[in-house]
């Protein structure tokens, strides 16, 4: 199973980005999906997450400007970043939590990808 992101780069404050991550290989279903980031000497932390029946669940700081979505037959997930700040610049990785061999469920990250906002 593989994670391919695309989508970061350099923004100024206010703008927007969309970050896409498409999953590939041989699995049965994908159970969820998030994006997480880490920031320069922070620690990883979730920013979005969407489960198989479309709940979604954010990060108090992103609220109200990200909106993440999932294209089941693509096997895709996005994240819609609007108003970014400053301090959403991370490296931004994709998860996908996915049902595999034997019904169990394995978690896959992506290579990450970079967001950076100016000011």
């Amino acid at each position: 199973v593989q994670l391919v992101e695309s989508g970061g780069g350099l923004v100024q404050a206010g703008e927007s980005l969309r970050l896409s991550c498409a999953v590939s290989g041989n699995f049965f279903s994908i159970n969820a999906m998030g994006w997480y980031r880490q920031a320069p000497g922070k620690q990883r932390e979730l920013v979005a997450r969407i489960i198989r029946g479309g709940i979604t669940n954010y990060a108090d700081s992103v609220k109200g400007r990200f909106t993440i979505s999932r294209d089941n037959g693509k096997n895709t997930g996005y994240l819609e970043m609007n108003s970014l700040k400053p301090e959403d610049t991370a490296v931004y990785y994709c998860n996908a939590e996915i049902v595999g061999n034997f019904y169990r469920t394995y978690s896959y990250w992506g290579q990450g990808t970079q967001v950076t906002v100016s000011s």
